[in-house]
């Protein structure tokens, strides 16, 4: 491949935007482009006024910013040919952004490309408390609440935290865990995650914690939907913004920029589940997720047992515990280099333009080869990609990253809705919703009828035997067999 079309990233750049009082802090534009400039600066070249590309991850914090490449191009001096911006933010949009980045460098269609996404949700929160009297922000759970609820939502599956859940409980019931067992591998990820964000200067929290105060609710760590503590969970109360620069080797050298600044872009491969997370097949296993990575890994001719490095998406525990077990990867190895959704900061969709810019950092001073993992909305996005410190002779530019009929073939058939559906039946998966004060505010149960539909069923706060019976460290409610009865306002679980 000639030089021309080899991608590569000469600069990355991140930021942390932590003022004395909040209400201060940077607009995501802002902070978009403070981060190019730090990459600029970063590759060692004037590289912004000659971009011809620009592609933004879209920012949810500031609702009057709906698109932010004028703003940013404006912000920044310069009128890049080509500007767009993620259809939603979700958490595979830099990785999506990064191949986009990397195929139209291979196509001779850009040769300068930038890329990059910020949230200021800790100064969006600041700002509204001052105006509405402290009323806390869940833009995610405020915009599902504005539209008329779906039948998941009726029963309280609102945001990304109330559905990540049912993949937890129904992965450890698939592997045979004791519940046990679960919560100490999700507390010996959680915990190497905060010692890599320790360490990293970029990171938003860097203060290490143990496995057991990862999985012990408590004060401060108070539960949030069952099993998953506050410690648990993506923090998106952040200011944070991540850029990099893709250009070509022939460019690169061109402009003079040293050797010791380039990374290597493969081929990425991208395939995702149903937007609905009940049309989904299973909650123990992604067809979307394991043929992104897989296909990722053959394109660019990489053994899992070659990976030295790797960034396995961890808004919540499922996803890297599903991650890790397509590749093998040792739950005792560190699977982040940024340090987490929960450590690292969680801005929304772009926690991988970090983890690009973070990963970029360690290979140019390990070297070696790694995997990008993007997941995104409700275990619905998956995107893949490999960057190296040395050339990926088996990349190809450009190269469509769309596998999507490859994950819909290996997808099992999606069970029938049954939303009125009344009768014995059994527990697929589950979650217990939680107050702010860590007592129960609902339970979900998804559960199956004797012919196979999949149904919900909620347990109210009230229901104490119920409850106790789902959160029971000792008998695993996957697989109970029970009732659905009418309720006072919606279908209620009770166990056989």
């Amino acid at each position: 491949m000639s030089d021309e079309n080899i991608p590569i990233i000469v600069g990355v750049g991140q930021i942390n935007d932590r003022p004395e009082n909040p209400v201060d802090g940077h607009s995501p534009v802002g902070l978009m482009a403070e981060a190019l400039r730090i990459a600029e600066m970063d590759a060692g070249g004037a590289l912004l006024a000659d971009a011809d590309y620009l592609g933004i991850v879209q920012q949810i914090s500031f609702r009057d910013i709906r698109d932010a490449r004028d703003p940013l191009a404006q912000e920044l001096g310069i009128a890049p040919a080509t500007m767009v911006q993620s259809e939603g933010p979700n958490g595979d949009s830099p990785v999506m952004l990064l191949n986009e980045a990397a195929n139209r460098i291979g196509a001779g269609e850009s040769r300068i490309a930038l890329v990059c996404g910020a949230e200021a949700l800790r100064t969006a929160a600041a700002r509204a408390a001052a105006q509405e009297s402290g009323r806390r922000i869940d833009a995610t759970r405020e915009a599902a609440q504005r539209r008329e609820p779906s039948y998941a939502q009726q029963y309280g599956l609102v945001a990304p935290v109330d559905v990540y859940p049912l993949y937890e409980n129904a992965l450890r019931a698939s592997l045979g865990q004791s519940f046990a067992e679960a919560q100490a591998e999700s507390g010996m990820i959680w915990s190497l995650f905060s010692e890599v964000a320790a360490a990293n200067p970029n990171a938003w929290l860097r203060k290490p914690v143990s496995a057991d105060e990862v999985i012990a609710p408590s004060e401060s760590n108070r539960p949030i939907a069952f099993p998953y503590n506050k410690l648990m969970v993506a923090n998106a109360s952040v200011n944070q913004g991540a850029a990099f620069i893709v250009t070509s080797v022939a460019e690169a050298r061109r402009r003079g920029i040293a050797e010791d600044r380039w990374i290597y872009v493969g081929n990425g491969a991208a395939a995702h589940e149903p937007n609905s997370p009940l049309q989904r097949d299973r909650y123990d296993h992604s067809a979307s997720m394991e043929v992104s990575i897989r296909r990722t890994l053959a394109l660019n001719d990489v053994d899992p047992s070659g990976l030295d490095i790797v960034e396995l998406y961890s808004c919540f525990p499922c996803i890297p515990k599903l991650a890790r077990r397509i590749i093998d990867w040792p739950a005792e190895r560190p699977a982040t280099v940024f340090g987490g959704l929960t450590f690292g900061g969680g801005p929304i969709g772009n926690y991988m333009g970090h983890a690009i810019a973070s990963m970029t950092d360690r290979l140019r001073v390990d070297g070696g080869t790694g995997l990008l993992f993007a997941n995104g909305g409700y275990a619905t996005h998956n995107h893949s990609i490999v960057i190296s410190s040395e050339p990926i002779t088996a990349a190809s530019f450009p190269r469509s990253y769309d596998y999507q009929e490859e994950a819909d073939a290996m997808r099992d058939a999606i069970p029938a809705l049954a939303r009125d559906y009344l009768g014995d039946a059994t527990i697929e998966s589950y979650t217990i919703l939680y107050r702010r004060d860590g007592l129960p505010k609902a339970g979900v149960v998804v559960a199956r009828t004797p012919a196979g539909e999949r149904t919900l069923a909620h347990v109210p706060p009230g229901d104490e035997a119920v409850l106790r019976r789902l959160a029971d460290a000792e008998a695993d409610p996957v697989g109970a067999t029970g009732r659905i009865v009418e309720g006072a306002a919606l279908r209620e679980w009770r166990f056989a």
